[in-house]
């Protein structure tokens, strides 16, 4: 027989109790967090579970943040895009009136204030931010994407498309500019430095004398004091000088000194790449990248001790800024040669040569830069999409490509200042102008129409109106593309969001408690532990003295 001792009754009236005050403990935790799972101990796998689907989650929650992003950057473009189409048929309408024979110079100058002011306005649009960043600039976001300047149309086209020529000071009218010669034959070619000038900052009404001189350099300078601003050529520049009994000969040499815009930002013209070495020897091997290359990447060599050019290379590359690498990649030996080709991952190549030296050494790196002017977010784990554009593609302006300026030798177009009062040489550069010709260059064509409206210039404004049906085609087309992406960035969002929403009802099921099931137990576990008490003290309260 087994003696219940009143030790015993205490210690099993105690455990009873914590069992039921436990129980009924946990599920005021779940009540109060509405989680049947607040602990790994509370479920294991569950717990694991819940922590891969909460990465999922916040991964779609970031693409969902990436999309209203991106919805904010082309939602911007499109509209600002809106407004410059709206422009231009405005100035097409004001174009078609000062192509009219039937207008005079007045009216083609009262034209012109108006079509200054839309100048002033597609400059201001294709400078537009959003989130202060320009959306107009390529991957140069942290300035105007344009900058006012004074640029030169000629009805020479080898003068106005030369590349040797810079404009410094400002005006606020287009300086009319002819050059006249008393000895020289109209329509013949002559040295610049040999003719006369004149000019004029009314519209061609009446003319002031200039001056041309040559400076120190042995440059042409045109200087027209009263207009604020001179015209510096190359020291062999010809042109056709008017003869002095016919000055209004059109055959003879004229400019045009007018508004234009310089785009400052990058392009993706070419799918050129730089590469650039680091460590020891680097400087003395030549690296050249070709094939695809979407996004920056770095090459290691990976070898323990020096290795020529034609011996068995070990390397490593990393497309994410070194914070993974794909390692174990080898070249085979290959004595007969003194370059080598390391094979990159969709396509990409990286040829290292001699350059003075035909070893490489360990850990030599490599970095690979693509040509690219994408601003990219991604919006779902295949997909990215491009929020910004490539200012100069769309509007014109005047541009220089930095790697054919680089590799030309010169510099890249400077500003004097953020306003119209413009000092840069197109010396050694390579630019993108239309010198007065029909383009879709919009800031160029704008420019030109702005100057022959003032200088009452009909076939001219004929010439320019052309140029802005172009430029409508070319909006039109930068409108679409913007529209396209905003469709493409629509379909993406409700796609990731249905997925959200299905991790969310697979993480609820895991992670979140039955409400009507936990009321059930807590009310069954009250009871219970109520039970419990009661029984206990009825227990506690009974002894063999009671029966002495």
């Amino acid at each position: 027989m087994l003696r219940v001792s009143t030790q015993m009754m205490y210690t099993q009236s105690v455990s009873y109790l914590n069992s039921k005050l436990s129980t009924l403990t946990e599920l005021n935790e779940q009540a109060s967090s509405q989680k049947r799972v607040n602990r790994p101990s509370d479920d294991a796998v569950g717990a694991a579970t819940i922590l891969n689907l909460r990465t999922t989650l916040s991964t779609y929650d970031q693409y969902l943040e990436n999309i209203a992003t991106a919805q904010g950057w082309l939602s911007t473009s499109d509209t600002t895009l809106t407004q410059v189409s709206t422009l231009l048929t405005r100035a097409k309408g004001l174009a078609e009136q000062g192509a009219t024979g039937t207008l005079g110079a007045e009216n083609r100058k009262q034209i012109a204030y108006e079509m200054r002011e839309i100048y002033e306005q597609l400059i201001a649009l294709a400078n537009t931010e959003y989130q202060n960043k320009s959306i107009y600039g390529g991957q140069v976001t942290d300035q105007n994407a344009f900058t006012e300047c004074l640029w030169m149309t000629s009805n020479e086209a080898s003068l106005s498309t030369s590349n040797s020529f810079r404009i410094e000071g400002d005006t606020d009218y287009t300086v009319l500019v002819q050059f006249v010669n008393s000895g020289a034959t109209t329509g013949s070619s002559a040295l610049m430095s040999a003719c006369d000038v004149r000019y004029s900052i009314d519209g061609g009404v009446t003319f002031l004398d200039g001056s041309v001189a040559t400076n120190a350099a042995g440059e042409i300078v045109v200087s027209m004091p009263e207009s604020g601003t001179s015209i510096t050529f190359a020291k062999d520049t010809q042109v056709k000088a008017n003869s002095m009994t016919n000055t209004n000969d059109a055959n003879g040499t004229w400019m045009w000194i007018r508004p234009s815009a310089v785009y400052n930002g990058d392009d993706a013209d070419n799918s050129a790449t730089s590469v650039s070495g680091t460590g020891v020897g680097a400087n003395q091997i030549s690296a050249t990248a070709r094939g695809a290359f979407s996004t920056n990447a770095m090459v290691r060599i990976d070898n323990s001790t020096a290795v020529s050019m034609g011996g068995e290379i070990e390397y490593s590359y990393s497309l994410d800024n070194g914070i993974t690498w794909v390692t174990g990649n080898k070249v085979s030996a290959d004595t007969t040669s003194n370059a080598t080709v390391l094979n990159l991952t969709n396509g990409g190549l990286l040829t290292l040569a001699s350059n003075g030296s035909n070893m490489l050494q360990p850990g030599t790196q490599f970095l690979i830069t693509p040509n690219t002017a994408a601003v990219s977010l991604q919006v779902s784990s295949s997909e990215s999409i491009r929020v910004n554009d490539v200012g100069k593609d769309i509007f014109g302006g005047i541009y220089q490509d930095p790697q054919k300026v680089l590799a030309n030798g010169g510099d890249r177009l400077t500003l004097s200042s953020s306003n119209a009062s413009a000092v840069f040489s197109s010396a050694t550069s390579i630019y993108t102008s239309n010198g007065g010709n029909i383009s879709q260059n919009l800031f160029e064509t704008i420019g030109n129409l702005v100057a022959f409206m003032e200088t009452n210039n009909q076939q001219g404004i004929s010439q320019a109106l052309d140029g802005i049906k172009l430029c409508q085609t070319q909006i039109t087309t930068a409108l679409a593309s913007v529209g396209g992406r905003e469709n493409r960035l629509s379909t993406t969002k409700t796609i990731v969001g249905n997925l959200s929403d299905s991790v969310t009802s697979q993480l609820s099921s895991v992670e979140d408690v039955d409400l009507t099931k936990l009321l059930i137990q807590l009310s069954q576990q009250e009871t219970a532990y109520q039970a419990v008490l009661k029984s206990s003290s009825m227990v506690m309260q009974m002894s063999l003295l009671d029966y002495v």
